[in-house]
């Protein structure tokens, strides 16, 4: 198929904020797989969790940090060497990130079919992400959401907010891609000319690693400036040329109004899993 002017999407911190499902979600599965009877964390650590859920790439990250804030971890050990701190947690715990990310599921599965509602509240899309979304068909251009999330889970909460997105633009855990390799796919199938791709990502981290790919220099990085990322985050991307900051405000307008084809259309590029 011909390709199109494709909007690549985080979705976490770029669309949808859940940060309070995100510490209710660690909070039980931590619980679980350190086998604690209490119910109730001690004064502060959700408010650290908050402060430091920047550092989080994937989402069974979320109870370690959990475990490292109530071992006594200080916060600036963290954002210094949290990668080193998750694997040493995880070792001395005899723990995969396999498995933590498992019980994470269950758990999320668990409260989606117990009680829908309460599970389903506790997310904020950010003002105008979903409009923007809706937007997109008519303006030419194809949403695909990369996401470390399950692709389950971020397809419920967009149909709940009226947005019928196919599974196949939604690529998620599940799939075990890289959103390096996600891009270099959407890439590599556009058959009869390359597509225009604009990628928006709330971790100045995984554009950084997109910027250094040779075969990526096409694509059009935005960090997301309302997302998980910190202050010197933003200032640090001002420095690399191929990442622009992006306000929430500028989001709808991305990629510009395209111009009207007399006689041709511009179809839209499946981006098959």
């Amino acid at each position: 198929m011909n390709a199109a002017r494709i909007l690549a999407l985080d979705f976490d911190g770029v669309i949808c904020d859940g940060m309070a499902e995100y510490w209710q979600t660690a909070w039980r599965t931590y619980t679980q797989v350190w086998q604690l009877d209490r119910l109730e964390p001690s004064p502060g650590v959700a408010e650290k969790f908050r402060e430091l859920r920047p550092l989080i790439e994937v989402g069974w990250e979320m109870p370690v940090l959990i475990r490292a804030l109530t071992l006594g971890i200080s916060t600036e050990r963290m954002h210094s060497s949290w990668q080193r701190i998750r694997d040493r947690i995880l070792a001395d715990s005899r723990l995969s990130g396999v498995k933590v990310s498992q019980q994470l599921d269950v758990v999320r599965d668990n409260w989606i079919q117990q009680d829908p509602a309460s599970w389903l509240a506790l997310h904020q899309f950010y003002p105008g992400a979903i409009d923007t979304l809706k937007s997109l068909p008519a303006r030419k251009i194809q949403p695909v959401i990369i996401t470390t999330k399950e692709s389950r889970f971020v397809s419920q909460l967009l149909k709940e907010q009226g947005v019928e997105l196919a599974s196949e633009f939604i690529w998620g855990k599940e799939l075990k891609r890289s959103k390096v390799d996600s891009l270099k796919q959407i890439l590599d199938r556009g058959v009869k000319k390359s597509p225009t791709v604009w990628f928006v990502e709330d971790r100045l981290s995984t554009l950084v690693k997109i910027a250094a790919q040779p075969e990526l220099e096409s694509v059009k990085l935005y960090l997301a400036e309302w997302g998980y990322n910190t202050v010197p985050e933003r200032e640090a991307a001002l420095q690399q040329s191929r990442i622009q900051t992006l306000t929430l405000a500028d989001l709808p307008t991305l990629g510009g109004t395209p111009k009207k084809a007399a006689a041709s259309k511009t179809e839209a590029v499946a981006v098959e899993s």
